[in-house]
């Protein structure tokens, strides 16, 4: 088994930075992208009257925002091989910026516009900061260590919970989105200062081709293991990000929670999630095997989405919200674990590479079932029937992947 390399660049020039400034540097940058990303779905009601467009049509927002990840994700290997992963990294922070302020028009071109925008500068992150910290995490802690950084994704979206929605009530959905805009102006400068160290490793002349949009899918599909793993991505994420979409609607329309009552309850699963991020990291690092730590939190996932599933508007405001921190300790909180395996399992050097490959995959999930997710709830005008149904497809996924990693178990925990 490959195990992150920890060496230092050969170049000349500014030293690498040490691990934590590392791993701040990345986890500042993935917090931003994530809030970028999660701004719209956590005031989904205000734009979508604001549009003209059904709530519901969040699902389609969300899986365009994915659209562009997974294209981006197919050429974040060369990317980082030719502008140096935290120079990338301030590309996507621009992008983000814009895609938001694209999206201030409020019709529907105009937000699938920016959703699009969005995902290309959300797509590239995390290749680009698995490259980082695949050089600089010490082998013995790279679990712990990818799944701190990972902490950003839902700390992301539990400020988009607390602060968006909040603005929006103070002053307005415009303003909230600009602001949003404006931080991640303000990210992509602030890690100016660490460009030269983090980047000496890129290669200037390096050419784009086309044969590298598929290398990293080439990568996945060509190893077991990472082929196995990138599979139950595509269900994890999927249920990840319906659970970050949609569950401030279904507070608002379905239990008559009001906007900030309702963002109290994505902010509590995403704050579960950037717990449950970092002790499932401590576990598979010390004690679960890494594939052990994700079918356990498999079975949590369906858990948490049979909770949801029963939610009526009787249920205590406390309950409500220890359901939505259990899904999202889970749904939310498996990613770590699955990125530190990903790199772990690498090639030497194509950390960056392996992670685009099973990202395409990834976020090909977070695109598809979300708009499922939306469809689904438009048809039957049930939020409960969607978790339901989620909590059916986890547990079957769960099941499939059991049985394919039964016989190499004992090889490859």
């Amino acid at each position: 088994m490959q195990t992150a390399s920890t060496a230092q660049p050969q170049r000349a020039g500014a030293s690498f930075p040490g691990p934590a400034l590392t791993l701040a540097a990345t986890t500042a940058i993935q917090v931003m992208v994530a809030l970028a990303a999660l701004s719209v779905p956590a005031i989904a009601p205000a734009v979508a009257a604001a549009s003209g467009e059904p709530t519901s049509v969040v699902g389609t927002y969300i899986a365009l925002v994915y659209f562009g990840s997974a294209a981006a994700a197919l050429i974040s290997g060369s990317l980082v091989q030719r502008l140096g992963a935290l120079r990338l990294s301030q590309g996507s922070l621009l992008l983000c910026a814009l895609g938001l302020l694209l999206g201030l028009q409020a019709t529907a071109p105009a937000l699938a516009v920016s959703a699009v925008v969005l995902g290309l500068g959300y797509g590239p992150v995390t290749p680009a900061s698995s490259h980082l910290l695949a050089r600089s995490a010490h082998p013995d802690r790279i679990a712990l260590t990818f799944s701190v950084k990972q902490t950003g994704v839902p700390a992301g979206v539990a400020l988009a919970g607390i602060l968006v929605p909040a603005l929006t009530v103070w002053v307005q959905w415009k303003l909230a989105l600009s602001a949003v805009a404006g931080l991640c102006l303000v990210c992509a400068a602030a890690v100016q200062p660490l460009r030269a160290g983090l980047d000496q490793d890129r290669e200037r002349g390096a050419r784009f081709e086309a044969s590298a949009l598929l290398a990293g899918v080439r990568l996945v599909g060509a190893s077991r293991p990472l082929r196995s793993m990138a599979a139950l991505s595509f269900v994890y994420s999927g249920l990840q990000n319906c659970t970050s979409g949609f569950i401030v609607a279904y507070l608002v329309e379905g239990l008559g929670y009001g906007w900030v009552a309702a963002g109290v309850g994505l902010t509590a699963a995403n704050l579960a999630g950037v717990a449950g991020r970092i002790v499932w990291g401590i576990s598979s690092d010390r004690w679960l095997a890494p594939r052990r730590t994700l079918q356990a939190l498999g079975a949590l996932m369906c858990l948490g989405c049979a909770l949801a599933a029963a939610f009526t508007p009787r249920w205590p405001a406390l309950a409500v919200y220890s359901a939505c921190a259990l899904l999202g300790s889970t749904a939310i909180g498996w990613n770590g674990v699955f990125l530190a395996e990903v790199a772990r399992r690498a090639p030497p050097g194509q950390a960056g590479a392996a992670t685009g490959g099973s990202l395409f995959v990834t976020f090909i999930g977070s695109m598809v079932w979300p708009l499922a997710f939306g469809l689904l709830q438009r048809a039957s005008g049930s939020y409960s029937l969607c978790f339901a149904s989620a909590a059916t497809l986890c547990a079957a996924a769960l099941l499939l992947a059991s049985l394919a990693w039964r016989p190499a178990g004992a090889s490859t925990p």
